[in-house]
């Protein structure tokens, strides 16, 4: 699996490429056939009154299919969690729904 990280607004420090890393690598437990990620972290566009907030974006290559998440939190941290934990869910529905189709005959479509 490759994993991309790049960045917007933001020095992209050794640290936070680590934390990304880390997280994406994860989620190789849950669905072993993640070809590639890339990975957005920066200033979220737009006016805040209240201070920088901070966004992650995540596309990722699985199979033929390709999955966009991309949310924002107040912590750039806090983004990168929210996208990984919201990739677990939705690679593991995915992979349900595969597993389903092999059971009952179907195919890959």
């Amino acid at each position: 699996m490759t994993i991309n990280v790049n960045h917007r607004g933001l020095e992209l420090t050794p640290a936070i490429r680590q934390y990304v890393e880390e997280k994406m690598e994860s989620l190789q437990k849950y669905f072993e056939s993640i070809r590639h990620i890339d990975v957005e972290v920066g200033i979220a566009n737009g006016h805040h009154h209240k201070g920088d907030i901070f966004e992650c974006k995540v596309v990722v290559q699985v199979g033929g299919e390709t999955i966009q998440i991309a949310r924002e939190a107040e912590d750039l941290y806090k983004a990168i969690d929210k996208v990984k934990d919201h990739l677990r869910m939705e690679l593991t529905e995915w992979k349900k729904k595969l597993e389903e189709r092999s059971k009952s005959g179907g195919g890959a479509e």
